[in-house]
C-alpha cells in the first residue's frame, strides 16, 4: 500500500483526481445529482466536493484490493470508477498549476475511488475554519457507475 497525506486548497470547494492526460474539465459535470453526492465524473477524472472553500487535509491510499467497509466511522462516503491509461495519476486543487500537481505512478488500468468525507458538521460560522478531512482509496476494480455507499 502507498500512502500520502495532502493539503489541498479546495476552491471552488472542490479537488480532483485524474488521469494525468485527461482534459479534467468537471465544469459541465456538477450537476444537482453530484453536488448532492459531493463528487462529480467526467472522462479520467474524478471531481471530489468539499465543504470548505479552503486548504484541506487529504489522505490518498493506493491499494492493491478493496478496502473493509469502514463507512460507519465517516460521515459520507462514495464510489466512483476512474480510468488510469497511462499509469500517473495527478491529485489537486481546481486551480493548482497542474505541473506543480501531485503524481502518483500506478499501473495502467481502471481503479475503483472510494472517497470518505468526515467532520462534515464542523464548520465555523464564517465557513473558513473545521475539522472536515478527506481519505481517497484506490484499487485496481472493473468499472462501476457512481455509488453513494453512505
Amino acid at each position: 500500500m502507498k500512502s500520502f497525506e495532502l493539503s489541498l486548497f479546495a476552491d471552488y470547494f472542490q479537488f480532483y483526481i485524474q488521469d494525468e492526460p485527461a482534459a479534467g474539465d468537471l465544469s459541465e459535470a456538477w450537476t444537482e445529482d453530484a453536488f448532492d453526492r459531493l463528487l462529480a465524473i467526467a472522462p479520467g477524472t474524478v471531481g471530489i466536493g468539499t465543504v470548505r472553500n479552503m486548504d484541506v487535509p487529504v489522505a490518498v491510499h493506493l491499494l492493491e484490493r478493496e478496502p473493509d467497509d469502514d463507512s460507519a466511522d465517516w460521515d459520507h462516503v462514495v464510489e466512483a470508477s476512474l480510468d488510469v491509461a497511462s499509469g500517473r495519476i495527478v491529485i489537486a486543487g481546481c486551480t493548482d498549476y497542474f505541473p506543480d500537481a501531485m503524481r502518483i505512478e500506478t499501473p495502467p488500468g481502471c481503479y475503483r475511488v472510494r472517497v470518505s468525507y468526515c467532520a462534515l458538521d464542523t464548520l465555523s460560522e464564517d465557513g473558513l475554519d473545521g475539522d472536515d478531512h478527506y481519505r481517497l482509496q484506490l484499487w485496481p476494480a472493473a468499472a462501476i457507475a457512481v455509488r453513494v455507499l453512505k
